[in-house]
């Protein structure tokens, strides 16, 4: 991906089949799926690629236990076989976890047994793994840190874990590879309308500041919690369709779970799930769900949010976390879609999607989740195909192997989640490739010049962030190394004193945010 090639698209290119507004989980999905059938396809995002809810999730590819509880089949059974397909076309970055519901009391073990056996049943196929009931000795096997006091056993089920923003540039690079031009920093300023139906976009490059107008057969929504904000460019009065709910997710130590085995906490104070999940070598813990009025683009965990997480881990733990050994703290915003006259809680608002058509053509993509981004998509691009009278071709993502695909990975390589690329990046210079920039996270001055030259990072924090995880990982580390990593940019990118001291105003300001 090249920014500067894709940016000379907009000057040579009449007008586009169609144009997607966010680059995101979904926005990403719909321009692999429209680029694959064959349409001519550009893809703007306001900041880069996930910047948003879509590298703050769980990292789990999962068709929801909690939503089962809820009675949502329809969600599960969907999200199952998503997660199914997700696993087999993204081998390197989709892989299985197993989870651990500890029980306290008689009655926990077999209903949580019988209730997964259900949740297997549903993935067919597609399953990971089967459920089992485990006594007690074997739940401690498998969690040494679980509170022992009262432990009765436990149920130990199968479900898919990811790198949510790696699997966005990845998604990114497919639809490059399947001919989409994609642009990151390229704001939606206008809609462009003739005889009250839709005809273009007006954009700005958040770089450059220069505008442009481009025409399009259709244009699509697909910016999550902003997507009130691109609709009413289009219908000024309209009502609000996004129900925005804050997730906070709390990153520690590794030796708080001390085996490669998740915790799911089926009962939180607020009547939620938890969990503590093992990744890039720490946990995660979460998440929260808090009702917001205002979409962030950097959205704040708030104090009360991070006290529950910590209060409800504890529960479980026998070390038990405290604010001290919090690496990181990330939120994100669910865009939920909202049910008009319902007042039922975040939490039991559905997870589905909702794909609708304003009278001008705009087609607004609305709720959903990260697991079922490929069906969003199918689903998106199928109306897309209507509404702009486009050539009517049947999806094939189903089987599209996703940018890098590697059957053969080691996940316990730090460079597993570029797949097939891996050996290339190691090739840029074979005496850095295994050196690190940090002596806690794995980040290689490779790394840092494959992300600028292949993956179209423009700034610091898309380095820190999302081509890398520096920031979600530990983010006191990564304020001691973002100087190391910015000079390697500078060099690669021909920049100078100025612009280097401005990235790392900026950064300095975000990592705040994500410490404690």
């Amino acid at each position: 991906m090249n920014r500067t090639t894709n940016l000379a698209a907009l000057e040579t290119e009449q007008e586009w089949d169609v144009v997607i507004i966010g680059g995101g989980a979904s926005g990403l999905g719909i321009a692999v799926d429209s680029a694959n059938r064959g349409h001519k396809t550009l893809l703007l995002e306001k900041y880069d690629f996930a910047k948003g809810t879509s590298s703050r999730s769980t990292k789990l590819v999962h068709g929801g236990v909690r939503y089962l509880q809820n009675g949502d089949i329809s969600l599960v059974i969907e999200a199952l076989r998503e997660r199914g397909i997700m696993r087999k076309n993204a081998p390197h970055l989709v892989r299985d976890l197993s989870f651990v519901i500890p029980s306290y009391d008689w009655w926990s073990s077999p209903f949580y047994g019988i209730g997964l056996k259900v949740y297997d049943m549903m993935a067919g196929k597609l399953g990971l793994g089967p459920s089992t009931i485990l006594n007690r000795e074997e739940t401690l096997d498998y969690l040494p840190n679980v509170n022992k006091e009262g432990l009765r056993g436990g149920v130990i089920y199968h479900d898919g874990q990811f790198d949510d923003a790696r699997m966005a540039i990845s998604l990114a690079l497919t639809a490059n590879q399947e001919g989409a031009t994609l642009l990151n920093y390229v704001e939606v300023v206008g809609l462009e309308k003739k005889s009250n139906m839709l005809t273009g976009v007006q954009v700005k490059d958040g770089i450059s500041g220069s505008t442009h107008s481009i025409k399009a057969k259709v244009i699509i929504n697909a910016t999550g919690v902003f997507s009130d904000e691109v609709i009413r460019l289009d219908q000024p009065d309209a009502k609000p369709m996004i129900r925005p709910s804050q997730g906070v997710h709390l990153v520690i130590d590794k030796s708080f779970l001390q085996e490669n085995h998740a915790i799911m906490v089926p009962h939180t104070t607020d009547g939620r799930v938890l969990f503590a999940v093992p990744w890039n070598g720490q946990v995660v813990v979460g998440t929260t769900d808090t009702p917001v009025d205002n979409a962030l683009e950097e959205p704040l965990a708030m104090d009360d949010e991070i006290d529950f997480i910590l209060e409800n881990a504890s529960a479980y733990m026998t070390k038990k976390p405290k604010r001290k050994d919090v690496k990181s703290v990330f939120a994100g915003l669910r865009p939920l879609a909202a049910n008009e006259g319902k007042k039922e809680s975040t939490k039991e608002v559905s997870r589905h999607h909702k794909i609708i058509v304003s009278t001008s053509g705009l087609i607004s993509v609305l709720g959903g989740k990260w697991t079922t981004y490929r069906k969003i998509a199918e689903d998106a691009v199928n109306t897309i195909q209507m509404v702009g009278g486009l050539p009517d071709r049947k999806c094939n993502t189903e089987t599209l192997g996703i940018f890098g695909n590697d059957f053969n990975v080691d996940f316990t390589n730090p460079y597993h989640f570029y797949g097939t690329e891996s050996d290339k990046i190691k090739a840029l210079d074979p005496k850095k490739a295994a050196i690190s920039l940090s002596e806690k996270i794995f980040i290689s001055e490779n790394q840092v010049r494959w992300a600028v030259r292949e993956e179209m990072a423009m700034t610091l924090e898309d380095v820190l962030a999302r081509r890398t995880r520096c920031l979600f990982l530990d983010a006191y580390e990564t304020e001691k190394i973002a100087l190391q990593v910015v000079k390697v940019m500078c060099e690669e990118m021909e920049k100078d004193d100025s612009w280097m001291e401005e990235e790392l105003r900026k950064i300095n300001l975000i990592l705040k945010k994500y410490q404690l």
